[in-house]
């Protein structure tokens, strides 16, 4: 889990949380918003958990948001170990911030968000492409898809 920041086409700026799998590379939730609160990042964990399943350890860096007592009695509560990057370190994660580069690249670079509405409605449809399209080298050249639901169903995006 780790922020991207982006801006609107008038100069707002925009942070988007990004959640993936590290295994399977499946991304369930890109969360464009203005500001983030601990609460904020347990909103949508919530809900892509409700989907998935709780994950065993969530990899996140020291922003306010992770250090958070919203998100610690979350993972407190969820049996979830939150795993801390040292900070400065953001080779911790180089995966995350792989994805990151991956999401700048292919979506925040090519659109032009109009409004927060703007930005979710594109952050909703890069992801499906993303898990069910785009194949990964990582991954043998599959989409996350497929290694996050092996039987071939559908998206399980929130």
């Amino acid at each position: 889990m780790d922020f991207v920041h982006d801006q609107l086409a008038m100069g707002k700026k925009l942070r988007i949380l990004t959640i993936v799998d590290t295994h399977s590379r499946f991304c369930p939730a890109a969360d464009p918003r203005f500001t983030y609160r601990g609460e904020d990042v347990v909103q949508p964990l919530e809900r892509v958990c409700a989907c998935t399943g709780y994950p065993r350890t969530i990899r996140v860096d020291n922003g306010s948001e992770f250090i958070s007592r919203d998100l610690d009695l979350w993972a407190y509560a969820n049996d979830v170990t939150l795993d801390f990057s040292r900070p400065g370190k953001p080779t911790d994660n180089g995966f995350i911030e792989a994805f990151n580069s991956k999401l700048r690249a292919e979506c925040l670079n090519a659109h032009w968000f109009l409004s927060l509405a703007d930005a979710r409605e594109k952050l909703e449809d890069w992801p499906r492409y993303y898990n069910e399209v785009r194949p990964h080298s990582a991954i043998g050249y599959n989409v996350p898809i497929a290694l996050q639901n092996p039987g071939g169903a559908a998206s399980t995006s929130p």
